[in-house]
């Protein structure tokens, strides 16, 4: 028999407020556990809740950004479980009427067509404390600073059905909340983490198999290769004959296993009650509609125009635009520097590399636009060779310091003289016969081994076409 794979995602997503949902306290990442914390958040007795309305906001624009019917009116919920990392022994959440429901978002399936992705709700909850865990197994420890943070949870219908149609999604999703300054979305902060609800079901069957629900997914290669190991286990489960049992498991990178954590809770577990403590949220159509106008340009129509006004290639578009960041740095780079390709070549390929290898995001670079500008300006102006520009942006983008100066400090400054460079020209013709040999019988390509040998006596800084001038000249055919 064959299985047909049915994919839910919830995502968590921290809202990017300056304090957490009802206290004052600092919405901000530290390492040092418990510092942001206050009675209210630590759910002390007789402490009272106060809406942030910024996190109301925010809200209200990631439903937007992602197509939703907003409720003009809807409240928050007392949602009831005992567990260390929720200190007042239930959760603020928006069960029964979310801000946000039936959105949608679109995504390429495994073979390229367009798939519509339903989204089922978009609602505003307090995250909980993160549990710390010793290696040993024999306690845990819990850090509050995360309890009280503003969430949207958003929430899909069971639409997906490849672990490449959940990356995608995924992948998608982070652009869409990036764009819209929902929130930063640093899964290596916690500000973007990932549920996965996975069953199997006969193919043509509509009746929806008993699920497993994957955690602790902290990259979205993570969500991936845990989806495909969980539809391998519950295939060889199925075909022995055997029920998949419904089950909350957590998926463990270094063993590239799943592992069982407890049984999964029903929704009517949670024993939800509207929460006595908040007024319920009440929204204008007007409101609604001037929060839908302030919304920024996404990055699908921000790559049509690169494409219409930078007359840049469909790939340089996307690319750029995968990013806020990166689009906005683009841009930027154009005030200083007006040559549009030329600024997305030194993006995509030297900027990106850094950056990837670094392992940090655009937004935290020194190596600023103008930088950027004022490298490759050198370059116009032949003061530098491209081969040069290379090492000196690796210099700036560690240092800080302005292209220009690196040149001026380190002697970089490109070999455009004439007459020096012909001596050096001289002494290559003369220690390389063989290449001037074939050269001259028409083997035109040992020109670039000859003019390599200038730019290696002279450390890369001879202009390179001047050099290329300068040994066609002196060479010659004959």
């Amino acid at each position: 028999m064959d299985y047909e794979v049915v994919i839910g995602l919830e995502v968590h997503v921290e809202l990017k407020t300056e304090s957490k949902l009802f206290c004052s306290c600092p919405n901000c990442f530290v390492p040092e556990p418990n510092v942001n914390t206050c009675p209210v958040c630590l759910g002390f007795p007789g402490t009272l809740p106060r809406l942030n309305r910024e996190a109301v906001k925010l809200a209200l624009t990631a439903s937007l950004a992602l197509n939703c019917r907003i409720a003009l009116r809807s409240w928050f919920d007392r949602k009831n479980y005992f567990y260390p990392d929720i200190p007042k022994g239930y959760q603020i959440s928006q069960f029964y009427e979310p801000i946000g429901s039936r959105g949608s978002l679109t995504i390429e399936d495994d073979l390229g067509r367009p798939k519509v992705i339903r989204i089922g709700r978009v609602h505003m909850e307090e995250d909980a404390g993160k549990l710390i865990h010793s290696p040993t197994g024999d306690a845990s420890l819990v850090d509050y600073n995360r309890a009280g943070v503003p969430l949207v949870e958003i929430v899909t219908e069971p639409d997906l059905r490849t672990p490449g149609d959940a990356r995608r999604y995924l992948e998608k999703l982070k652009i869409i909340l990036q764009y819209a300054g929902v929130s930063d979305c640093k899964m290596e902060e916690g500000s973007l983490r990932c549920d996965a609800n996975i069953s199997l079901r006969p193919s043509g069957s509509e009746t929806l198999g008993s699920k497993t629900e994957l955690k602790n997914m902290n990259s979205f290669k993570a969500v991936e290769k845990s989806l495909e190991h969980e539809i391998k286990r519950q295939r060889a489960i199925l075909k022995s004959g055997k029920e998949v049992i419904s089950q909350t498991l957590r998926w463990e990178e270094e063993s590239q296993k799943t592992i069982v954590m407890r049984g999964k809770l029903q929704a009517h577990d949670y024993r939800c009650f509207a929460d006595c403590d908040l007024a319920p949220i009440e929204l204008t159509a007007e409101e609604v509609e001037e929060a839908r106008a302030a919304l920024p340009e996404m990055a699908e129509a921000r790559a049509e125009r690169f494409v219409h006004d930078y007359k840049l290639p469909d790939y340089d578009a996307l690319m750029l635009t995968s990013s806020r960041g990166l689009a906005d740095y683009f841009e930027s780079c154009l005030e200083f520097y007006n040559n549009p390709k030329n600024v997305s070549n030194w993006i995509m390929g030297e900027l990106s590399a850094r950056l990837n290898s670094a392992g940090i995001e655009i937004e935290s670079c020194s190596f600023g636009p103008e930088h950027m500008a004022e490298l490759l300006r050198m370059i116009d102006e032949n003061l530098i060779s491209g081969k040069i520009a290379k090492d000196v942006l690796e210099k700036a983008f560690y240092s800080g310091k302005m292209p220009r100066r690196i040149v001026e400090e380190d002697g970089l400054l490109q070999i455009s003289d004439q007459s020096e460079l012909e001596g050096i020209i001289e002494k290559v013709i003369k220690e390389n016969p063989d290449s001037v040999g074939n050269y001259r019988r028409g083997k035109t390509k040992a020109i670039g081994f000859l003019v390599g040998q200038v730019m290696k006596e002279t450390r890369g800084k001879a202009n390179p076409k001047l050099v290329n001038e300068l040994l066609v000249k002196k060479i010659g055919f004959k």
